[in-house]
């Protein structure tokens, strides 16, 4: 368990250092996520000690939800000045991340089907 969580961790580390010295607008988390696709497309396997503490991690997934609630019922005025417009573009980002999500997967398989 420690293996996979410092696996983890190394590559989130890894994302924060290299958005904060290059200077990039994008999250340092999303940059370890990257980094950690690609280390596992490069093995063209996922560690099984990183994939039991995922699953792991996994499970407590809707605890993060419950800030983004709060800030929600926070933001009551401008909800109803720009409610709808935050709908559209929430519908429309789901919409699209599911659309490339359901892609990736495709050729992920395929790709493994094949190789």
């Amino acid at each position: 368990m420690l293996y996979g969580l410092t696996v983890i961790c190394a590559f989130l580390l890894a994302g924060e250092l290299l958005s904060r010295l290059a200077a990039l607008p994008v999250p340092g988390a999303v940059l370890g996520m990257l980094l950690f696709t690609g280390w596992m497309l490069l093995r063209k396997d996922i560690e099984p000690r990183v994939a039991r503490v995922g699953a792991g991690l996994l499970r407590y997934l809707p605890l993060l939800f419950v800030p983004a609630g709060v800030g929600l019922v926070e933001l009551g005025p401008r909800l109803a000045h720009e409610g709808v417009a935050m709908i559209v573009v929430l519908v429309l980002s789901t919409a699209i991340t599911l659309g490339v999500t359901a892609l990736t997967l495709q050729w992920l398989l395929r790709r493994r089907a094949r190789g």
